[in-house]
């Protein structure tokens, strides 16, 4: 499965995260799509209309493992999808930016 790290992400980038919308709230990186893990099939059109054409689809969750599953699925419909290692966990302790829905600093829970 295609993974990239915190590391490689550059501003601008698209970001889709898949955490539940708790996780969501206390904390994520600015500028990503929201769609939970539980949603993705039924709002699949929201991620098509969001994302730039042709652009690679970076997924986060917390650590990993959601991620990677709906990095799959993505790739099975043709999507230019990678798994962000580690996740928002990773993300966080790289020191980049997590904030709120009101552009609050956040946090990863």
């Amino acid at each position: 499965m295609p993974t990239v790290g915190v590391e490689d992400l550059k501003d601008g980038d698209f970001v889709l995260d898949v955490r539940e919308d708790d996780e969501w709230q206390a904390g994520h990186a600015a500028g990503a799509l929201h769609i939970p893990m539980s949603e993705l099939v039924a709002r699949y059109g929201e991620l098509t209309e969001a994302a730039p054409q042709d652009a690679r689809v970076h997924v986060i969750c917390r650590s990993g493992g959601r991620s990677a599953q709906v990095t799959m699925y993505l790739a099975q419909q043709g999507v230019d999808a990678v798994n962000v290692d580690g996740g928002m966990q990773v993300w966080q302790a790289a020191g980049r930016e997590v904030v709120t829905d009101g552009g609050e600093p956040g946090f990863v829970v």
